[in-house]
């Protein structure tokens, strides 16, 4: 098995998923991911929270269903199966893709790594021109025995801070989240995880419904095919609304919470979402020794 070893020319960026408390300590996981090599690690929360304001104003003016387009295996589904709903696919950015955005911006020579908790994020990170590379939490967790890394109990992410957008990897995180309330009404959004019982929404719609939140997974990202967490769901959904509720009792160092200022200028809206490959087409897992290779 070959050991990746960084190019010391450049500097290294780690964006975590916050479903990442179900496979991973923290805040130990950071200090990890800095003894492997990255100078930065930060997490996708502050990119949940500008999507959501997206979400927020796209609802506001939109009277037909929407369908929510965080979960990239749902915006893959409908493409491929249901092609009469891509109109209704949300043209805004996934939070991970947001984030990258955010992160290009400010850390411009930073190589930015995406760390995934499936492969459908994996196959649309590898579409995207903001991320340079992309493992998932399996890989990771190699990587992390294989070196030999432990990590410091006390670290914090870079930049960025974001509590309440830190349950986005449970199924209805989004929804909860994205302060919803006078733009729709509790019976006009449904909530549905897992494909099968998402199919079955769209071939007999309830024409009442105009939000659409969905996920590929059961669970939501918790559920995620690279997840290791032998935990049940409602175990892994109580991780993470253990990890929310540290948050808001932690105490966030001085500039590093996640302001909108930061995010100023950037565009999270997606004219478009043809593409002459599906994500379908690429589920090969990598091999350790390729984990790093570039994705494009």
């Amino acid at each position: 098995m070959m050991k990746f070893k960084f190019d010391k020319k450049k500097k290294y960026l780690a964006m975590l998923a916050p479903s990442f408390v179900v496979d991973f300590n923290y805040p130990e996981v950071i200090s990890q991911l800095r003894e492997l090599g990255f100078d930065k690690v930060v997490e996708l929360t502050f990119g949940a929270k500008m999507v959501n304001r997206c979400y927020h104003e796209k609802l506001k003016n939109s009277k037909e269903l929407v369908i929510a387009s965080v979960c990239p295996g749902i915006v893959e589904s409908v493409r491929e199966r249901f092609p009469e709903y891509v109109r209704n696919l949300i043209k805004v950015d996934s939070p991970m893709i947001a984030m990258a955005k955010i992160c290009r911006k400010t850390y411009p020579n930073h190589k930015i790594v995406f760390i995934s908790p499936c492969n459908f994020k994996k196959t649309e990170a590898r579409k995207s021109k903001y991320i340079d590379f992309v493992i998932d939490y399996k890989e990771l967790a190699v990587l992390l025995q294989v070196h030999k890394v432990r990590g410091k109990k006390k670290d914090c992410f870079d930049k960025f801070y974001n509590e309440y957008t830190r349950i986005y990897p449970i199924a209805g995180g989004l929804s909860k989240t994205a302060h919803l309330l006078g733009v729709l009404n509790k019976k006009e959004a449904r909530v549905i995880d897992g494909i099968l019982d998402v199919e079955k929404f769209l071939k007999k719609p309830n024409k009442k419904i105009r939000f659409l939140d969905a996920t590929f997974c059961k669970g939501g990202c918790i559920g995620g095919q690279c997840v290791s967490s032998k935990l049940s769901l409602a175990g892994r959904k109580k991780k993470v609304l253990d990890y929310l509720k540290l948050a808001l009792n932690e105490e966030i160092p001085r500039g590093k919470r996640g302001k909108i200022n930061r995010a100023k200028g950037i565009c999270f809206e997606i004219k478009t979402r043809a593409s002459k490959t599906s994500i379908f087409d690429s589920h090969q897992k990598p091999k350790v020794s390729e984990i790093f290779d570039p994705i494009k």
